[in-house]
């Protein structure tokens, strides 16, 4: 009898003992396994999967010394927002499905960037200083039926060396159910750029608060798109409207000339661009009357994003410094009149206006300001499709403006120029 029972121990153990070798042949095979982990980059979004798929067996518990580099394991990913840069030591913990009861150790190394925006300094701007301005500024508001929202900050290479935001914006309520917004950029080489901005946007949208002003551009505007009107009569309608806007941009290069003058100032020490549009809902569509000098582009989008218009004229040089500014008296020439637009839809999604601080990094070059997939890429972008995960919500939109000014600023090479964008949805 004992004979026979040590004969069928050694036969049931052969097999477990290959299973053994098996099982130890797998985790042997799953520590030795090469891992590179993609580098992550601190305060922007990290995911990366483990490729499992050739350890069917094998499945990690958990992974030590994770939590000090702010990411979560969950289903075979790493993920999550690592807040510092270093090189992170990790601790695989795993088993094998046939051998639940022993954990093992699989060592792989995390390196995490520096982030690139803790490499410039912020150093706020002397508040003592002639036109002294905030670093940021936005608004959200009701824009007609439908509803604005403006961010504007100071840009990274000016916030290095302690200076202001040259960039500036308006937005009012005007008489007769009018709206306006304006936005400038001050030029960085102009000592008083910032108030040239400021100035800019104020005065212009000041400029049209008038009933009386309104009443004829209203009037105009009715002769222009009524059905009845003749030819003659809806290109007098034009001229006069474009003669409204045309003074109205003239007050701006007065008012800037007079500062200058009271500020032992260069009419040059104001350069500022300047782009804005008046709109109201009438009853045959949305009229937009809009004005540009400068780089700064004026885009409407239609209600299903199927066609992207641009609304102003672009002041832009082949080699740099095509730009031009309010303050160029040369404007105010006979061309003046192509630089406004009026335009009547029946409905858009969205009414863009923005600096270059913006339209550099997000656009590139002037042509993709009318592609319809550059912009898609930007609204993407806007609702959190970024390194940052930082977005600006159009549906629940209590906090938009502070989204807006978060989302701004995003990190992009060489792109580092204050930042103004606003949207009217």
């Amino acid at each position: 009898m004992m004979g026979k029972f040590f004969r069928k121990s050694a036969s049931e153990s052969k097999p477990k003992t290959m299973e053994q070798a098996v099982v130890y042949k797998e985790k042997e095979e799953f520590k030795d396994a090469h891992w590179v982990l993609k580098n992550a980059s601190a305060k922007q979004f990290y995911e990366f999967s483990l490729d499992m798929e050739d350890f069917p067996n094998i499945k990690i518990q958990k992974i030590g010394n994770l939590e000090e580099t702010g990411l979560a394991f969950e289903n075979d990913t790493l993920s999550g927002t690592p807040v510092t840069n270093n090189m992170y030591h990790l601790d695989v913990q795993f088993y094998h499905i046939h051998d639940q009861d022993q954990i093992e150790i699989k060592k792989i190394q995390l390196f995490v960037n520096a982030d690139p925006k803790d490499l410039w300094k912020n150093i706020p701007s002397d508040k003592s200083t002639a036109f002294y301005k905030s670093e940021e500024d936005s608004f959200k508001g009701s824009f007609s039926d439908k509803k604005i929202v403006v961010a504007s900050k100071r840009g990274r290479s000016h916030a290095h060396e302690g200076k202001f935001r040259e960039d500036d914006f308006a937005v009012n309520k005007l008489p007769a159910d009018w709206n306006i917004i304006s936005v400038s950029d001050g030029a960085g080489s102009a000592k008083a750029a910032r108030e040239g901005s400021r100035l800019a946007t104020a005065t212009i949208n000041q400029f049209f608060n008038s009933q009386e002003i309104i009443n004829q551009i209203e009037n105009n505007t009715n002769r222009m798109y009524a059905s009845e009107s003749s030819h003659e009569e809806r290109s007098d309608a034009e001229s006069n409207i474009i003669n409204l806007l045309s003074e109205g941009v003239l007050d701006v290069y007065h008012t800037l000339e007079k500062t200058a003058a009271e500020n032992a100032l260069s009419v040059n020490d104001l350069h500022a661009t300047l782009i804005f549009t008046l709109l109201k809902k009438f009853s045959f569509g949305y009229v937009i009357l809009s004005f540009g000098v400068g780089d700064c582009p004026i885009n409407l989008i239609s209600a299903d994003f199927s066609e992207v218009k641009l609304l102003n004229q672009m002041d832009v040089g082949e080699f740099g410094g095509g730009t031009r500014f309010i303050t160029m008296k040369e404007i105010f020439n006979d061309q003046i009149a192509s630089r406004f637009r009026m335009t009547c839809v029946d409905d858009f999604s969205y009414l863009v206006l923005m600096t270059d601080g913006i339209y550099d990094p997000k656009f590139t070059t002037e042509n993709k300001l009318e592609d319809t997939q550059s912009w898609k890429s930007l609204f993407e972008d806007l609702v959190g499709n970024n390194d940052d995960r930082t977005k600006a919500d159009f549906v629940n939109d209590e906090k938009i403006d502070e989204q807006l000014l978060l989302w701004s600023d995003f990190w992009s090479r060489g792109n580092h120029d204050d930042r103004t964008l606003a949207i009217i949805y």
